[in-house]
């Protein structure tokens, strides 16, 4: 899958906060903001911060002398994220590859990433900068999405996509669910340079106000549009088949789902 086929341009940063932020990201943010802010950090450098939503509970819950570098491969979700909540000026917002950190050696106490991980060519490449720029002792704070299992509505969007192009059905559903090993994460996280490294299971109950608003983000609000869109998919055709497969697991109005993350807690050796 090309780098170009899971870009989040275009409207794609709007209709993902809109649509998906509170949905799949706004309990997790809260969570790893909390655990951040229990470690006191006075730098933290946030990658992948994606629409904003874990920089915003940042700046709400760190202390008033902390500093937040908030991140993104984007420079469209940087754009849409620097202008759509309104936080102190202690965010400084820069556009950044994280795996080419374009940071000094132990510049942060704190490196936090919601559901990023997965995104990068070479996860592994990408856990080492983080070591890199996270001073002695300092902390890795990181989720990824736990397995289709875990999380059915995303096999339900998955299916009830692939459904229309047997012979070629997108793929990008995989993608956010396909580091869930513990054991592997664990291996990376070590062989990076993270002692005590801890994987816990975060279980999550969500809702939308209603199956139709879930099934707009999901279609419309990540790259899986992209791929749609190379296709010639009807998008609203897409979408009212997604609807009816997310009506069938959660409901309609609101749509309920569960949900289930992985969180990694390590720290650099000292």
């Amino acid at each position: 899958m090309s780098q170009d086929s899971i870009a989040f341009d275009g409207s794609i940063p709007a209709l993902y906060d809109w649509h998906l932020g509170p949905l799949l990201f706004e309990m997790y943010a809260k969570d790893i903001a909390r655990r951040v802010a229990d470690v006191k950090p006075r730098r933290v450098l946030e990658i992948a911060c994606g629409s904003g939503r874990v920089t915003r509970q940042l700046d709400a819950m760190l202390a008033p002398d902390a500093e937040i570098v908030a991140t993104d491969l984007s420079e469209s979700m940087i754009a849409y994220a620097s202008g759509a909540h309104e936080m102190t000026p202690r965010v400084t917002w820069q556009q950044a590859d994280g795996m080419a950190l374009p940071f000094d050696d132990g510049a942060f106490d704190v490196v936090v990433c919601q559901f990023g991980l997965m995104f990068f060519p070479d996860p592994s490449v990408g856990l080492h900068e983080m070591a890199r720029v996270i001073a002695p002792g300092g902390h890795l704070l990181l989720s990824t999405w736990d397995s289709f299992d875990a999380n059915p509505y995303a096999r339900v969007v998955h299916e009830r996509v692939a459904a229309f192009f047997p012979d070629r059905p997108p793929q990008f559903m995989h993608v956010p669910f396909a580091m869930n090993d513990r054991a592997v994460l664990h291996a990376m996280a070590v062989a990076a340079g993270f002692a005590d490294t801890e994987i816990l299971w975060l279980p999550g109950d969500s809702e939308a106000p209603s199956a139709r608003d879930a099934a707009r983000g999901f279609v419309r609000g990540n790259p899986l549009a992209v791929q749609l869109t190379e296709r010639g998919a009807n998008l609203d055709t897409i979408e009212a088949a997604v609807t009816a497969g997310l009506v069938e697991l959660g409901g309609d109005t609101p749509f309920r789902m569960q949900m289930r993350a992985l969180l990694v807690h390590g720290r650099t050796t000292s």
